[in-house]
Formats: structure tokens, C-alpha cells, sequence
């Protein structure tokens, strides 16, 4: 998820002109640019050029950018602190403790590579016991239980109808290549996907001791329930449509819309037999769910249970395992050519199993309150930016202005670390095998969730680890939160002049804010309510310009012939543009009608502030991974969060000069204003 009176002369040569070296020290590193490229005919490439040509794609990765190289520093500082834990020295028990044994299991190849399969051979042989339709739903429950998600899934969420309450929630799931298009698009590029997929299928059955006429009969079982789940399941665009994947329901509305599927059984199971009422996600899909299980074999529903069990399991087992599902799910699918190192992997489970107490390590050595103090107060003028913008809407009336700036003024905003930190006391961690653990912790989230069925939202939670490298907005609890990791160079620079930050965090920022306000956030209220608070001229007004937007964004081709879906990016396609027109603002504010600074590095404060955004997208991407994140990424790829979302910034045009006849001018009566 994701943010001046110069001469005409100075504005006229930027971008043909070579600037003078960057010392390290430098906010903007312009070896990072591409100065044979005018910023009129190519603004990624000039502004992105030298970064993408410094940094090639090595074989671990699909796609590597400036994200990525600061997750990667990110890692390496983790792992400093993980590996600082030594097992002997901790007191067992405690988070500490914990912390360590999880990552020694992760590292420890020679027990790995000796259990192989057998961490997971008596839930296998569960399955193979199945007997009943019963017995199914008994396993769905179980492996639910575990956060694998056969058919469908279940969490624990705000209720979109009365925000202050958590509710279950059930939502479609169950796709082992995670998009419908895979199973019901025909072209080649999905024929090898499926060809890839099939052979992964086939190979996980073979090593845990099936012959190959039996791990065939399980691809035709597999493929029949997962074309079968495609068939039923909601679009991308499907999904985002948030009025229709809200259906609150009492249990018993729910059985006698989706019968025979034996809820009664199925919630017993997860120890919810009371539970009176959930938000049934994708309704009508659980009607076709029911259809399916009446009209496949036991033994294909068998089938499709053990590989989903077998799919979850392959990367905390053996190394034939974890290989097997790189070839598929890496390099298949995504065009990597080498896994990544096994401490990589195993501090990857550490946080996802101990996130917060590795975030409280984690934000003592590396995030001072002073960072924080900085950011809050560039938050506060990013909200008052925002203000103004809405104020300013010459489409939008004064009676939808007051509910927006009533949501805006409810933000509830959290920088760096949360206030009050987890407690993993009840999460159980044994020495048996990395997979149990793997389980152990997946049950603890999951009782975690339980508990707070028909509990009041606690707004203090954070859905993101301190040391996690991105950011967020969520509707239902209006909020915003930007975690330590992603508080630092070239995101957010306490050393650097104010343009340049906030042209990068300052965007970050702005970005989240407006999601408050795009096609999905602006249809729930300051409380995270999903309320019509628009009135019907300007709901119409704002989706006329979303439509526009649409269609320019359905435009850009991607790879060969395959083009960008500009509806499933609506969202952020609508951020990206608000964070930079709010950030613009913020930063123009900040200078207090003084004189804009004088240039620095040869670029003017604007320009500045607009290559500052662009290098947040430097990125080096295989064409299966344009692909992949085309079918299933809601954000557009970062060449076009660059070049086709300044094309919309008559800002950009001014400090770079772009003329007609440019390759990044667009005609002032084809660009999109939305907020």
C-alpha cells in the first residue's frame, strides 16, 4: 500500500543535462539516475535508470527494487538481533526463548532432511480415513483450525455494520495458484502455469510414498475441486466491491442459504458452537461450495485435502519438499531462479509466529522517538493538506465535504511501534519437529481470533509488525499505520531536505490518508461503518472521474500483449494520485510563503520532490512476475505508479517543463483530478 519560483532555465535543462556526483551523504543519489533519458520522453527511466542498471536482478528474486533493498538491510538487522538470542542463554519459556528455538529449528538442515515427511504423516493419515461427508467437515474445521484453508477460510474482523464489535467472518479460499484466471483464462502463458502445477501436485504425493499412478489419480482429484472452487469463486474486481461481500447473517440464515454443507458440525469443530451470527464474504459462493461437495467423489475431496495439508507444510519440511514447491510457486510462477538462503526463510516464520516481540527488539536498537516525533508531525500536516484539497472541490457539494472532512479529522494514526505489546505466553513452542511449531503457532493466532468474537474492536492492535516495510489503511477502523521499518532512508530521511521527504514518505502518507477516500474506503464512515454518507450527485460525479482513471490505466500494455486492469487498481492507482497531490500541498505549506529553497544537487525543490517519489519505485521485475502481479496485485507495477501517475500532476509539467509532444504529456483535458 502506499506521497517554488525556480528559473525557467534551471527547469528547462533538467533532464539533459548530467548533475553533478552525489556524495554518500546525500539525500537523492544521483547515480540512481539516467541522464542519457530526457524526463520528458521517460520519467521512470531518467529518474530510475542508474538504480535499475546498478542493481540487477540476482536469482533469488521475481522482482527487486528499492523495497526490496531496504527489506533486505531490514533483514539483516533482525537477524543480527535473533541470532544475538542464543538458546542457552534465555530463560525457557519466555518470548526470548522462543524467539530462539523457532529459528534454530528453521536452520537446522540435518533434523530437517532426516524427518522428511514424517512431521506430517499422521494428519495425512487422517485424511486418508475420511470416510464420511462428516468426516470432511471435520477435517475442514481442523486444518481451518491451523490457518490452512481448504474451500474456504475463516477470521476475525470489525463487523462493516457496527464497526465497535468483531465478528467471524468467512471468505472464499482454496486455489492453489491464487487467482481464478489460472483455471478459467486459456492462453499459453496459463497453460504452462498449469502444466508447472500439475507436475508440483504429482511430485509432493510421489515423495510421501504414493505411486505414480496414485499421485496422477490425486492431480485429476485436485484439478476437478479447484476448477470446480474457480468456477464459483468472486472476481478480482468482484471483490473489491465492498457492499456485496457484506452479508451478516445468524447461522441459521447461513444453513438454509448454503445447505447441506453441515455448518452445525463445522463450527462445533472450532469450538464456536455458540456463535450466533458472521459475515458470510462472497455469499453466494458458499451455495455453490455446498453444490460441489455433493456432485465430487470423497476420494477427489481426500485428495484435494491432503495436497492443501501437503501445499502448507513443504516449506517447513525436508529439502526435497521445500525445492519441490520453489520450483513451482518460485520459479514457475514467478521466473526466480534460486530460493532464498534458509536463515531468510527461518527468520520469515520467526516474525510471522513472534512479530511483535521481535518488533519490541527490533525498535529499541533501531527506531529513537525522535524519528517518530519527526513523522507525527508530518502526518499532522498531511491532514491539514488533505483539508485544504477537500475544501478546494469544485465537484464535490458542502454536504459530502462535511462527512469527508469529519472522516478525516477521526484518523486514528499509528507511527513506528504499538503502545501496548502482545503477549505470547500461551504460544506453545516444543523441540519435536519445525512443522508441529509451524502448526502450534498457526492454533495460537487462531484462538487469538476466537476470543475476540462479539468483543469490542481493540484500536490499539497493530496488523503489522514494527519491523515490517510497508504501511496501511483500514476502513473499519479508520486508521492509518506507518511501522518503524519503513521510517528510514530512502522512505523517510531525518537528514534530508524537506522536498525530498516529502516526496517519498510524505506520498507514503498521503497515499494511506486517501485510501480513506477511494472507490472501497469511501464508502465506509468516520467509525469504519459500511454507510452511504454521499449524496447521490456526488457519488456519481466521483465515480464518472474513477472511470476515467479506469480506463487510462486499461491502457498500458504490461507484457507483450497483456494489459494493465485498471479497475482492480482502482484503489491504489487513487492513492498514488492523492498522495502525491496531498504531499505536494503539504510540502508548499511547509514553506510558509518563504521563498523556495535554492537548488540542491543542480535540481530545484520541485524537482526534487518528484524524483524523491520516483526512486521509491526503482525496480528490476521478470516478465512471469509482470504476470503474476498483474492477475493478482491490486497495486499498478512501479513503472506505471511513476510515469502514468505524474502524467496526471500538472505540478510535474511545471517543474520539468514536459511540452506537447513529450512522451509523458497528457493533454490538461484528459488528465484525472479525483482528490
Amino acid at each position: 500500500m502506499i506521497i517554488s519560483c525556480v528559473t525557467a532555465g534551471l527547469m528547462t535543462m533538467a533532464g539533459c543535462i548530467k548533475p553533478k556526483d552525489a556524495s554518500d551523504t546525500d539525500a537523492l543519489k544521483l547515480s540512481n539516475l539516467d541522464t542519457g533519458t530526457s524526463a520528458g520522453e521517460d520519467f521512470y527511466q531518467y529518474a530510475c535508470g542508474g538504480w535499475i542498471k546498478n542493481n540487477p536482478l540476482g536469482d533469488e528474486y521475481a522482482r527487486f527494487g528499492t523495497f526490496d533493498l531496504l527489506r533486505e538491510s531490514n533483514n539483516e538487522q533482525v537477524k543480527s538481533l535473533v541470532e544475538g538470542l542464543k538458546e542457552s542463554s534465555q530463560k525457557q519459556g519466555t518470548e526470548a526463548w522462543k524467539i530462539a528455538v523457532l529459528y534454530a529449528m528453521g536452520m537446522d538442515s540435518v533434523k530437517l532432511n532426516a524427518d522428511k515427511y514424517a512431521p506430517v504423516k499422521e494428519q495425512l493419515e487422517k485424511i486418508e480415513k475420511i470416510a464420511t461427508e462428516d468426516d470432511v467437515v471435520r477435517m475442514i474445521a481442523e486444518m481451518h483450525l491451523m490457518r490452512i484453508s481448504p474451500f474456504f477460510s475463516i477470521s476475525v474482523g470489525a463487523d462493516e455494520g457496527n464497526s465497535s464489535m468483531n465478528i467471524a467472518q468467512l471468505y472464499q479460499d482454496g486455489l492453489g495458484m491464487g487467482d481464478r484466471d489460472y483455471y478459467l483464462t486459456d492462453n499459453e502463458d496459463n497453460k504452462r502455469v498449469m502444466e508447472a502445477y500439475k507436475s508440483y501436485i504429482a511430485k509432493l504425493f510421489e515423495m510421501t510414498n504414493h505411486t505414480p499412478e496414485q499421485a496422477k489419480a490425486a492431480v485429476e482429484g485436485v484439478m476437478q475441486i479447484e476448477k470446480g472452487v474457480a468456477k464459483i469463486s468472486f472476481s478480482r474486481e468482484e471483490l473489491r466491491d465492498s457492499k456485496k461481500n457484506y452479508n451478516k447473517l445468524t447461522i441459521a440464515e447461513l444453513k438454509k442459504k448454503s445447505q447441506p454443507f453441515n455448518w452445525t458440525l463445522y463450527f462445533e469443530q472450532l469450538g464456536l458452537k455458540d456463535l450466533k451470527s458472521v459475515d458470510a464474504k462472497q455469499l453466494p459462493y458458499y451455495k455453490g461450495l455446498a453444490n460441489l461437495l455433493k456432485t465430487t467423489t470423497l476420494e477427489a475431496q481426500k485428495c484435494y485435502l491432503a495436497f492443501s495439508l501437503l501445499n502448507d507444510a513443504a516449506p517447513y519440511l525436508s529439502d526435497d519438499f521445500v525445492n519441490a514447491n520453489f520450483d513451482f510457486y518460485g520459479k514457475a510462477l514467478s521466473g526466480k531462479q534460486q530460493i532464498r538462503p534458509r536463515w531468510k526463510r527461518s527468520l520469515s516464520f520467526v516474525n510471522d509466529a513472534l512479530g511483535e516481540a521481535v518488533g519490541h527488539l527490533y525498535v529499541d536498537k533501531y527506531f529513537p522517538q525522535s524519528s517518530k516525533d519527526k513523522v507525527l508531525a508530518l502526518v499532522g500536516n498531511l491532514q491539514k493538506a488533505l483539508g485544504q484539497r477537500i475544501a478546494g472541490l469544485q465537484w464535490m457539494s458542502d454536504t459530502t465535504k462535511a462527512k469527508a472532512q469529519e472522516k478525516l479529522a477521526a484518523f486514528t494514526v499509528k507511527i513506528g511501534f504499538p503502545d501496548k505489546w502482545r503477549d505470547y505466553s500461551k504460544l506453545e513452542v516444543k523441540k519435536d519437529s519445525y512443522w508441529a511449531n509451524v502448526c502450534r503457532a498457526a492454533a495460537f493466532e487462531t484462538a487469538d481470533d476466537f476470543a475476540k468474537i462479539d468483543k469490542p474492536v481493540d484500536k490499539t492492535r497493530w496488523e503489522m509488525s514494527p519491523q515490517t516495510v510497508n504501511a496501511y489503511y483500514s476502513p473499519n477502523t479508520n486508521e492509518i499505520c506507518f511501522p518503524a521499518a519503513i521510517l528510514q532512508p530512502p522512505f523517510f530521511n531525518p537528514k534530508a531536505d524537506d522536498a525530498v521527504n516529502y516526496g517519498a514518505i510524505g506520498v507514503v502518507i498521503g497515499h494511506e490518508m486517501t485510501h480513506g477516500f477511494d472507490d472501497e474506503g469511501r464508502n465506509y464512515d468516520k467509525n469504519g461503518n459500511l454507510t452511504d454518507w454521499w449524496t447521490a450527485d456526488d457519488a456519481k460525479l466521483f465515480t464518472e472521474r474513477a472511470e476515467r482513471l479506469v480506463k487510462q490505466y486499461s491502457g498500458i500494455v504490461v507484457a507483450d500483449t497483456v494489459h494493465a486492469n485498471g479497475r482492480f487498481t482502482l484503489g491504489e492507482n487513487i492513492a498514488d494520485h492523492g498522495g502525491l497531490i496531498i504531499a505536494h500541498l503539504a510540502y508548499l505549506n511547509s514553506l510558509k510563503g518563504k521563498e523556495a529553497p535554492k537548488p540542491i544537487q543542480g535540481f530545484t525543490d520541485e524537482q526534487r520532490f518528484y524524483l524523491s517519489y520516483a526512486g521509491l519505485w526503482a525496480q528490476n521485475i521478470r516478465k512471469e512476475e509482470i504476470l503474476r502481479l498483474t492477475k493478482i496485485d491490486p497495486h499498478s507495477l512501479g513503472k506505471w505508479r511513476v510515469n502514468a501517475a505524474l502524467k496526471n500532476m500538472d505540478a510535474f509539467y511545471k517543474a520539468f517543463n514536459i511540452k506537447s509532444g513529450d512522451k509523458m504529456y497528457m493533454a490538461p483535458e484528459d488528465r484525472v483530478l479525483i482528490w
